[in-house]
């Protein structure tokens, strides 16, 4: 897993300190850190849920992404070598189906838990070596309830994903997901933890991962219809994927969550939801006996907007699982992609999307910590009542030329150079853009953002959440106590960003998953040429976690020091994120996150 000796010191001390934290084997009366979301699952439901388990619990202790990928990959392959038959009963589904085995969650999550802290106890004597992850994506991640009463999205980010899913022979690849439920949040919950398995288990992946997609979204549909009647669930979610092989695009889609791709300042549309206005959409209802009634909106048989989605058994074959998909080669001109459900695409526009972000990034020298929250936000104030869950993935540092132009500029920077080297004469050759060139090979390299699980709220408001996680190549050095020492600003640093441990940065509202492992770094140096961070891996050894508390918006000014009562709103995610420490110089109008207790997050 590590790439360098600093990187693995780094992963080392991590692995000494959550070890230190972590309680001993736990016996068979013992509480679990959390849980699957439902009390059964099926076998094909195994590797799914023990990676969400692993990641989530990780993320919690600000594990680095990468190292969580791969304990949570470790722990996954040792859990399916090992004999799950003494956790299995029977339950026969209701239409008189064969008895399907099911698997009792708590049993299944001990063992998860016990299997991931024997991995860091091996790890920890003899740690792996393994190359570091190439390239780094840069995300911002925002998400609300907003007007509604529960939050039904869920999201899923996996910028390693190689090592998530040990893969050796390909380019490095990356998966990037939006589910927008509805009747409940059962099924995007379990799209999230379960299409990215069922991708990479398809025959045709290793050629073919656009089709691998296409079928892993027929797969999953299938087994949470199956799912659903054992359960009694009734409800569905929409979804779009992009997986980013090397320098090709993927997407898949069902339904009416979005993607679209900026290139050049300019919106592509990459694809067209799936609704019941649609001419071809509306025919394939109506040829299968069902039709299209406008009920304050095109709905089919008077029920559901979307044409497509995953689970909705009562509403086969007219609501279809079959995902539509699509492939793009990227030059390198590509800025960034942004995935939405259609809380935001309904009031938001391609091109005002643009603007929103363009006018960020300038009023803000480029730091697109904020840019998702600002979309969010734009959606909002548009009249979205809806959900809604923003994703934003840069492809490229847009401070940086094109590569056209680039080839451009470093011809008369060259030659400027040549002649400020006579001048002076310097017989040394120097790096012209100060960075350091260890790091990303050209002086820069993105800040890698991780979304794994999480579920964050801030001081005043409990409706939204915000991820920004970061992940740098090599993370700061921990101290002989357990504290972290900054690494040294660079002699130029607008060329190369800052090496930081994972970052998660809130403002208005909480964090999600994934989300993320990460801390947000102060792109700045300060005055005595360290790097700001926000958040800090373990703190302080051995320091006391903070439980979230539910504050009624409306109660904020009135009730503040209330006791903390749950809500199930806000169990949003399919994985939990570091949580950083209080900064010691907050930034005017942003709230910090709380931490949730483990005890209180359901998966």
């Amino acid at each position: 897993m590590a790439g360098s000796a600093t990187e693995e010191k780094t992963f080392r001390r991590f692995l000494e300190l959550f070890l230190r934290e972590m309680r001993p084997p736990l016996q068979e009366n013992d509480p679990v850190p959390m849980r699957p979301l439902s009390d059964l699952m099926s076998d094909h439901e195994v590797e799914g849920e023990c990676l969400d388990m692993c990641l989530q619990h990780l993320c919690k202790y600000n594990c680095p992404f990468s190292l969580a990928a791969a304990l949570a990959r470790a722990t996954a392959d040792s859990v399916l070598q090992s004999d799950l038959s003494i956790y299995h009963i029977q339950k026969t589904v209701e239409d008189g189906v064969d008895p399907l085995p099911q698997i009792e969650s708590v049993p299944f999550a001990r063992l998860v838990f016990n299997k991931l802290c024997e991995t860091c106890c091996l790890w920890l004597k003899d740690f792996p070596y393994r190359r570091r992850p190439q390239p780094f994506y840069e995300t911002s991640i925002h998400a609300i309830k907003n007007m509604r009463r529960k939050m039904e999205d869920k999201h899923i980010v996996i910028p390693d994903f190689n090592t998530l899913f040990n893969i050796q022979d390909q380019e490095e690849q990356a998966f990037f997901a939006v589910f927008d439920g509805h009747g409940g949040v059962d099924a995007a919950i379990y799209a999230a933890n379960h299409l990215h398995v069922n991708m990479v288990h398809q025959e045709c992946f290793s050629q073919d991962p656009g089709q691998a997609l296409c079928r892993a979204f027929r797969v999953t549909d299938e087994r949470f219809i199956r799912k659903a009647k054992l359960e009694n669930l009734r409800c569905g979610t929409t979804g779009v994927v992009t997986f980013l092989r090397g320098r090709t695009l993927y997407v898949a889609w069902l339904g009416d969550s979005q993607v679209m791709l900026v290139k050049k300042g300019q919106a592509v549309e990459l694809m067209k939801p799936h609704k019941p206005d649609r001419e071809d959409e509306k025919k394939r209802i109506e040829a299968l006996g069902g039709c299209v009634i406008w009920f304050g909106t095109w709905r089919v048989n008077g029920s559901l907007s979307v044409s497509r989605a995953i689970g909705d058994n009562e509403h086969k074959p007219y609501i279809s699982g079959d995902a539509d998909n699509h492939i793009v080669q990227l030059d390198g001109t590509e800025d960034y992609l942004i995935l939405a459900c259609d809380g935001f695409y309904d009031t938001v526009s391609p091109d005002e999307a643009v603007r929103v972000v363009s006018d960020h990034l300038t009023e803000n020298n480029g730091d697109s910590t904020m840019v998702a929250h600002k979309l969010v936000a734009s959606a909002r104030d548009a009249g979205s009542s809806d959900n809604i869950s923003v994703i934003v993935v840069f492809l490229r540092d847009l401070r940086a030329p094109l590569p056209g132009e680039e080839e451009e500029g470093l011809e008369e920077e060259g030659e400027e150079s040549v002649v400020d080297v006579e001048e002076e004469g310097q017989g040394e050759t120097c790096c012209q853009d100060g960075g350091n060139t260890d790091v990303g090979g050209k002086g820069h390299c993105f800040l890698q953002q991780c979304s794994a699980p999480a579920d964050l709220g801030y001081e005043d408001r409990t409706d939204s959440l915000t991820d920004r996680t970061s992940l740098g190549l090599l993370g700061p050095t921990m101290g002989d106590e357990g504290r972290i020492r900054l690494p040294t600003a660079v002699s130029q640093p607008t060329t190369s960003f800052a090496l930081s441990q994972n970052v998660t940065h809130a403002e208005g509202h909480g964090l999600p998953w994934p989300p993320k492992p990460c801390f947000p770094v102060s792109q700045k140096p300060s005055s005595d040429g360290q790097w700001l961070l926000a958040a800090t891996l373990f703190g302080h050894v051995g320091r006391r976690t903070r439980r979230m508390e539910y504050v009624s918006p409306r109660w904020v000014s009135r009730r503040r020091g209330r006791a903390p009562r749950e809500h199930p709103g806000l169990l949003l995610s399919t994985r939990i994120v570091p949580y950083p420490q209080r900064c010691p110089e907050r930034r005017p109008g942003v709230a910090l996150p709380h931490l949730t207790h483990p005890s209180s997050l359901m998966m």
